[in-house]
């Protein structure tokens, strides 16, 4: 069996930025993305962004040396618990690594990072036509929340 590891994103290491660039790629051209590349301007925007977001934590799963899965994650903060959060904001496995428990894994070291820290609950969006996903975070112990809720945004123009 492949050795995995779970590794903490180093936005100051050039090796971890390029991986998160490159997993985010995987992500975008996915049928569940964009379907298309990210454009070259974007991935520096991306890390300067993420490293000036004072609330962002990410986590990376390593299959022996490769950079097999991303979570990009920020903190946040339960009112109702009193307690901080975490929320995957991104959650990629390369297409090379799935099917392999990767994406398993790397959500147990963030449960098992979470529970160490103290912090309340992990929460996600997911889109209704991922069945992949969904399937992975059930696997995952992850749950619809009762009551349901929904995901609304207002996008700003800029």
């Amino acid at each position: 069996m492949k050795q995995k590891e779970f590794i903490k994103v180093d936005l100051n290491n050039e090796v971890h930025c390029s991986n998160l660039l490159k997993l985010l790629n995987d992500y975008m051209e996915d049928d569940i993305g964009t379907g298309k590349p990210m454009p070259k301007e974007l991935g520096p925007q991306i890390i300067d962004g993420l490293k000036e977001h004072p609330v962002y934590l990410g986590f990376f799963a390593c299959v022996e040396d490769e950079f097999a899965a991303l979570a990009n994650c920020n903190l946040n903060f339960s009112t109702w618990q009193a307690k901080p959060l975490i929320n995957i904001h991104d959650f990629i496995v390369s297409p090379d690594f799935r099917k392999q428990g990767v994406g398993l894994f790397l959500l147990k070291e963030i449960e098992r990072y979470a529970t160490q820290k103290g912090y309340c609950r992990i929460n996600l969006e997911v889109r209704h036509d991922n069945y992949n996903a969904q399937n992975l975070y059930l696997k995952a112990g992850f749950n619809e929340c009762v009551p349901r809720n929904y995901f609304w945004e207002k996008r700003m123009l800029t």
